[in-house]
């Protein structure tokens, strides 16, 4: 069975608390549960984290990356939340790891403020998703199973 890594940045641990007219009402824990019944349905194994430290985001994808040289990853849905638009050592990370990753965000962060337009995780994604709510998490594990394995359901 390949795992599916969910990985969620900075401040995303107030989900449901912080600005519910931008991220909405759900938790941190509904969008684990989303994932997991999404990463279930396509029998992917689901490992699901959040840090507001940028070093173990970055050993997370280390640790995905050495899940990819096995064969044992199906890919990387990356939240890095604020760390998208500043962390080129994400973006390292990605690229060093050679990581399947589909950037997500929330919210549609291109109709937010201008220094939430750019993106140093995006040039090494495969795919970016954004302003869907946290329905966007589980569209994200779909593409995982069908975009980045080839699976149909």
């Amino acid at each position: 069975m390949k795992t599916v890594f969910v990985l969620n940045g900075p401040n995303l641990n107030l989900l449901g608390l912080r600005e519910p007219g931008i991220y909405g009402a759900h938790t941190l824990a509904d969008v684990e549960q989303l994932c997991a019944k999404a990463a279930a349905r396509h029998q992917l194994a689901l490992r699901f984290h959040q840090s507001n430290h940028e070093g173990a985001l970055i050993d997370w994808l280390h640790e995905a990356g050495q899940l990819q040289r096995q064969g044992e990853l199906a890919g990387v849905v990356l939240n890095a939340a604020a760390y998208t638009h500043t962390s080129v050592a994400l973006m390292d990370a990605i690229k060093g790891a050679e990581l399947p990753v589909i950037e997500l965000h929330i919210s549609n962060v291109h109709a937010r403020e201008a220094f939430r337009h750019h993106s140093y995780i995006a040039p090494v994604a495969k795919a970016v998703i954004c302003g869907l709510g946290v329905q966007g998490y589980s569209i994200a594990i779909d593409a995982v199973a069908q975009v980045l394995l080839g699976q149909t359901t």
